[in-house]
């Protein structure tokens, strides 16, 4: 097919021995692939500064004070008192404020030690509720650390994208330098591409657990593939947004939703003959038919490559958005992120509405 860019095509992926229909699966090269490295400036408490205050006028007044004099002593007596309650009085201060930005940094601990409390029980119920009622005693009550992890950052996450949609709106309604803009764009796509990260480590403590989809609302599970958004739909989703389009960035923008639906049909028929590649051995160890042992370990290496659908379809994701962002202005590239941002939202706020629905009484 046509290439929307000279730099951008489709190479052939890793052949995975029975998955006939992946093996025409294609995805995106690596040649827009960029080094987005996100800085933190960690938060810290300064203390206040300990050093005693300069006494260089203490010693000098200490050197010009005759002696035998009982009435020169009196003066000095008082000025050394005075001096002495003043820094006592300087040392309370500090010692105050000491205390104050202790206790402030134990209100935060604690703060984060109950969110953390609340994370893993929430992991925790989940994890009971997947193990089901037929469940061995024995794991009930295990947590994947791995989960527990995925789940708070992804909490976060959820929470700084929201920030970042507010961040995008509020720019897009005001005028902005030449600066700006570009550097909120690729702030935002960082945030997107920094998701990715979380599920490739996700997918290795518990590929289930990802593509059940258990770590999001109820709507979005129901739009879920492969562990996430499909790319044609984010392109579909910004779409109406974009207006007005050159012919050229329509073209382009066509050719590239053609090609995210080949992918995304090649992936899906891959994981359908993964099903049914494991489910013929569990039927063949269920008749009798080859090794026990063979069939398991067969069954065990399908299972395994699950990891690597997912992590193809989150680079298809990622490419895409990627693309997107070359093929458009950097005006419109923030609209279309800002309109799929809101989209997620409409998701999750949906998903509360229906959770809180009135119920009829039986």
């Amino acid at each position: 097919m046509n290439m929307i860019s000279p730099t951008t095509q489709f190479a052939p992926t890793r052949r995975m021995g029975i998955y006939e229909p992946f093996h025409q699966m294609s995805v995106w090269e690596d040649a827009f692939r960029g080094d987005i490295m996100s800085s933190t400036d960690p938060c810290m408490v300064s203390q206040p500064n300990d050093r005693p205050d300069d006494k260089s006028g203490y010693t000098s007044g200490e050197q010009h004070i005759p002696s035998g004099s009982g009435d020169n002593q009196a003066p000095r007596s008082t000025s050394d008192k005075q001096r002495r309650l003043a820094q006592n009085r300087e040392a309370a201060r500090k010692s105050r404020m000491r205390k104050k930005a202790y206790v402030q940094q134990l209100e935060t601990s604690r703060l984060k030690l109950a969110q953390l409390e609340l994370e893993l029980e929430r992991a925790r119920q989940q994890g009971l509720y997947m193990l089901g009622s037929n469940s061995n005693m024995e794991l009930l009550g295990t947590i994947n650390p791995g989960i527990a992890a995925f789940e708070m950052e992804y909490s976060h996450w959820v929470e700084e994208q929201q920030k970042k949609n507010a961040e995008l709106r509020s720019i897009l309604q005001s005028p902005v330098s030449d600066m700006e803009l570009p550097l909120l764009v690729e702030n935002v796509l960082s945030h997107y591409f920094n998701l990715f990260r979380m599920k490739a480590d996700a997918a290795k403590a518990d590929v289930f657990y990802l593509m059940s989809g258990m770590w999001r609302t109820s709507v979005e599970r129901f739009f879920l593939w492969i562990g996430g958004f499909k790319p044609s739909e984010l392109i579909n989703v910004v779409m109406p947004q974009l207006e007005p389009l050159t012919d050229q960035q329509i073209i382009k923008v066509c050719n590239l939703r053609h090609c995210c639906q080949q992918a995304e049909d090649a992936l899906t028929q891959g994981m359908d003959k993964l099903q049914q590649t494991l489910a013929q051995n569990i039927l063949n160890m269920t008749t009798g038919a080859g090794s026990y042992t063979s069939q398991m370990v067969s069954s065990m290496e399908n299972l395994e490559a699950l990891e690597s659908f997912v992590n193809q379809a989150d680079h298809l994701r990622q490419q895409t958005l990627q693309q997107m962002s070359i093929i458009l202005t950097t005006h419109q590239t923030a609209r279309g992120l800002l309109a799929f941002g809101e989209y997620l939202q409409r998701l999750r706020a949906l998903s509360s509405l229906w959770a809180a629905r009135p119920r009829e009484s039986t």
